[in-house]
């Protein structure tokens, strides 16, 4: 830290360090998929401050442009980007390339952010997510993942919650937008709104349906989507004694994923406390009047980095347990705010 009574030559080496690690060589690997273009949508609205970008995508987009901040960059290949020495590298490009290319990028000292699900239980990797759990990083954490959009936003909502009244057991139906399926989902639904056909990126028809299949089914009848929110949560929070169950259901919405969440605690709660400590909490904004009709939705969530959450009322067939409603943008804070959001923290503390 920066101290006035320092002599001449130690200021002003301190600010030539500072300067130079003001400047961020970012990789950003699935750039130009729906994710990794929010990714950098996201870094540009946040001022990350991206000296220069280094695009990466598959075989067939390399050589192609892309803009950001006004200067054009050409899409490199994935050994490209290590040759270039970025500062760190955030992966946006499914789990199979994140397997190949998050150890290749780490070897050569780039720290990885990866939102894939490659790495988030492995019990050497961190997950994060900033708010509730970003203490766990060190500067030699060079693999570092990003949890799934779902578990997300609400172990956002469940930290604060936990820390006053300890949680027992969440039971959790999550409505889901299309966009976390990518851009295949996307045209799906509006080739169905328009009565055109096309490539389809689910079994069923989307449009005016839900369909309670994300993820393949497990041998336990849950689906992959369903365990990742069990599992998740107790590793971000840090807590394996907290029972989650998940139901996640694929909706016809953009905007954003929602959740209905039954939390029991282990102590006894008030309505207003509860209301009071989530209108503090870090990225949780409070949108709860029924009485005007205001509560969270996805369509109001939507290109938002904050996590909402309303409908907070007493379970009243049980004790101690509490309903909420909870929505965000699935491509920001459910993927690419979290991720710059690490990114951020890492800088912040000197670890980049």
């Amino acid at each position: 830290m920066y101290q006035n009574n320092w002599p001449s030559q130690k200021r002003e080496a301190f600010f030539i360090i500072n300067k130079t690690k003001s400047k961020m060589k970012v990789a950003v690997v699935g750039a130009t998929g729906l994710v990794g273009s929010k990714m950098l949508q996201v870094l540009q609205e946040r001022n990350f401050p991206v000296t220069e970008l280094i695009p990466v995508a598959s075989e067939k987009s390399i050589g192609k442009e892309i803009s950001f901040k006004g200067k054009v960059y050409k899409i490199v290949s994935a050994a490209d980007a290590i040759a270039a020495k970025p500062d760190v590298a955030i992966f946006s490009a499914g789990g199979s390339t994140s397997l190949e290319w998050a150890p290749k990028f780490a070897a050569a000292g780039i720290t990885v952010i990866d939102n894939s699900s490659a790495w988030r239980m492995d019990p050497t990797k961190k997950l994060v997510v900033p708010e509730v759990n970003a203490t766990v990083l060190t500067k030699e954490d060079k693999i570092i993942a990003n949890p799934n959009c779902s578990t997300i936003q609400m172990v956002v909502v469940l930290k604060p919650l936990h820390d006053k009244y300890k949680i027992k057991r969440v039971v959790v139906s999550t409505y889901q937008s299309v966009t976390g399926t990518g851009v295949k989902a996307v045209t799906q639904l509006m080739n169905e709104r328009k009565g055109v056909e096309g490539d389809m990126a689910y079994k069923y028809p989307i449009d005016l349906n839900a369909i309670p299949h994300i993820d393949v089914f497990l041998e336990n009848g849950y689906t992959k989507e369903e365990m990742k929110m069990v599992k998740e949560t107790n590793k971000i929070i840090g807590d394996d004694n907290i029972k989650v169950t998940a139901t996640c259901v694929r909706i016809p919405t953009m905007g954003g994923h929602s959740e209905s969440v039954n939390i029991e605690f282990e102590n006894d709660f008030d309505l207003a406390e509860v209301k009071s400590i989530l209108s503090k909490a870090p990225g949780v904004v409070l949108k709860d009047d029924v009485t005007n009709n205001i509560y969270p939705m996805p369509l109001t969530a939507f290109d938002k980095d904050d996590t909402f959450v309303g409908r907070i009322r007493r379970d009243e067939t049980q004790p101690k347990t509490l309903n909420c409603w909870i929505v965000s943008d699935n491509l920001r804070k459910g993927a690419a705010t979290n991720a710059v959001q690490i990114a951020e923290y890492l800088k912040e503390k000197g670890m980049l």
